[in-house]
């Protein structure tokens, strides 16, 4: 795979009729910005669809499942916590292939699909610091165990562990998927040997361990089959439901489908797209497994660390080899662990932010300044003990990030395919878009806010439990029942964005015909281009990027809008 790509963006167009836009010029830097405003153009994507799969999965390398599954299982006994983790990753499945598949057909992240999908070219920011949230709370959790390693192998401080564990990703996030692919496929297959290691040796050595596990009733000793407790595992995994916004991050890297590709394509996109949610309901249930075999054989005070990562791998791997490999080979995994989820997290998360901040203000201030903003609040959280409160955090956001993913996925597969409102094709330029979707706005607020408070109580303690049921149920109810009373009316501004050119080739992949922008003097693929409302001095056309669009302070370049 080469590393010396020169994208279609960064050759220089016939001078630029206007001064060219600064802002625009430094969100072109690919090498540092990596497309954060716009699609993935096809000069760009050149990796292979094992590529791009290995590295969308290797951003699931993270500890915090074995602290879920751990979690819940103790506070619900083994039988409630695996139908929970089954309950969660089921609607974590359907509702994340639409965006997947949306995502690497199209090359473009979950916020430009958010735009079209019933959101708006402004609504969608608010859905983008939901899933910002979402990269810095991760982090934080994240950060937090790597520091647990630090401190137990090292001797680290946990308070300087937190800000080692976050100054330590910086320099990898840099440069963007050239540097995090390379660095999710090394490091994958170490890190998938020693996560496998402690289960299968468990199983190998203590096959009283599995009867065990299945017996095992929570901290109460009552854990039967419950409802209540099954609704309330669910949940707390349910707030990883937002991780296929970091799969769609690598996945928009995906190479043209093709009828020679086609099967390694669809392999490709389903494994690292819905399916990191296998691998993470996997690891959730051998976190659990672990743990009660910790509290049954270690003594009370060892015990109460058996949701700990580190504490569990090292219980583990101290009965498998003397005690300073198994300290060794503990701390590496965490910290390899950390550093695979952690650039992810960074990643996405600079991207979020920048993108929301650009689309506000008009001004792109780069990529990197909200790289250290996402992890100056990581770390924050970090040093407040956020580990402390794990269950009631992720629960509580659990239910704002489903009520955006079931939204979209809703309008994607009930809007777009089925009842034809939604526009078919995926739609980001603004000029295109209204500003504000009902459609999308109404169906997150009601999500959401139901759910919220029912998490809280508001609607009783008999029904609590139930908070993420209702998060899905209403938003897979709400968004086309407001597609059909509006009409439809809100999605697309214009129909027609004045370019003869055909936006897809023979294959339906999107065209990389280019054309220049006379605001930059750079070219840009077709679809990233519209005509510009500015005709050139001769009075004949001129075309203007989505990049120097969302760029333009004062609207000068937005054609008008013109209702389908």
């Amino acid at each position: 795979m080469s590393t010396d790509l020169q994208p279609a963006s960064a050759t220089t167009a016939p001078a630029p009729q206007s001064p060219a836009d600064s802002d625009t010029r430094n969100a072109t830097k690919e090498s540092l910005e990596d497309y954060t405003l716009r699609f993935a153009p096809r000069s760009y994507r050149k990796w292979g669809t094992g590529v791009v799969a290995t590295s969308a999965l290797g951003g699931i390398a993270y500890l915090a499942d074995f602290s879920i599954g751990a979690n819940i299982g103790i506070a619900h006994g083994t039988t409630n916590a695996l139908l929970g983790i089954a309950v969660a990753a089921a609607i974590i499945f359907v509702t994340g292939f639409p965006l997947a598949y949306y995502a690497a057909r199209y090359n473009i992240d979950l916020d430009l699909i958010t735009r079209g999908a019933g959101f708006g070219y402004y609504g969608s920011v608010v859905t983008n610091i939901i899933f910002a949230t979402f990269t810095f709370i991760f982090f934080a959790l994240e950060g937090s165990i790597m520091a647990q390693g630090l401190e137990i192998g090292l001797g680290v401080p946990r308070w300087a562990g937190y800000a080692v564990s976050t100054i330590l990703v910086i320099p990898l996030v840099i440069y963007g998927m050239k540097v995090l692919s390379k660095l999710q496929v090394w490091t994958t297959p170490l890190w998938l040997v020693l996560m496998v290691l402690p289960f299968g040796f468990l199983v190998a050595t203590h096959p009283g361990s599995i009867s065990e596990f299945f017996a095992y009733g929570g901290s109460d000793g009552n854990g039967g089959p419950s409802f209540a407790s099954v609704m309330l595992a669910a949940g707390v995994c349910l707030s990883l439901i937002a991780q296929i916004a970091e799969q769609i991050d690598y996945l928009r890297f995906m190479p043209p489908k093709t009828a020679e590709n086609r099967v390694a394509w669809w392999r490709a996109v389903i494994l690292a797209g819905p399916g990191w949610v296998v691998f993470g309901a996997i690891k959730q249930a051998i976190g659990l497994f672990i743990a009660v075999y910790l509290i049954g054989t270690l003594d009370p005070a060892a015990s109460a660390t058996a949701n700990e990562p580190v504490h569990q791998f090292l219980g583990v791997y101290t009965e498998m080899m003397p005690a300073w490999l198994a300290m060794t080979l503990a701390v590496v995994l965490v910290v390899i662990s950390q550093i695979k989820i952690n650039v992810t997290n960074a990643y996405s998360g600079s991207l979020a932010w920048t993108n929301s901040f650009t689309r506000v203000t008009r001004t792109y201030p780069g990529r990197l300044v909200f790289v250290v903003v996402n992890l100056g609040i990581a770390l924050v959280l970090m040093e407040a003990n956020m580990f402390d409160f794990l269950n009631t955090i992720l629960g509580f956001y659990a239910n704002i990030a489903m009520a955006w993913i079931v939204t979209v996925a809703t309008d994607i597969m009930v809007n777009k395919w089925l009842l034809k409102l939604s526009p078919l094709h995926p739609e980001f330029r603004r000029g295109m878009l209204h500003d504000w979707n009902p459609v999308g706005v109404v169906s997150l607020a009601l999500s959401a806010g139901v759910s919220i408070a029912m998490f809280f109580g508001a609607f009783g303690s008999a029904v609590q439990p139930f908070s993420p049921v209702f998060a899905v149920a209403i938003a897979v109810v709400v968004t086309p029942i407001m597609a059909i009373v509006t009409k439809g009316r809100f999605y697309l501004r214009r129909t027609d964005d004045g370019i003869d050119l055909p936006m897809f080739d023979a294959d339906g992949n999107p065209s990389g015909a280019t054309l220049p922008c006379h605001v930059s003097g750079l070219h840009f693929e077709r679809p990233d281009m519209m005509l510009s409302a500015e005709r050139a001095p001769d009075g004949g056309p001129q075309y203007i990027s989505s990049l120097a669009l969302a760029t333009d302070k004062a609207g000068r370049y937005v054609l008008p809008a013109r209702p389908a």
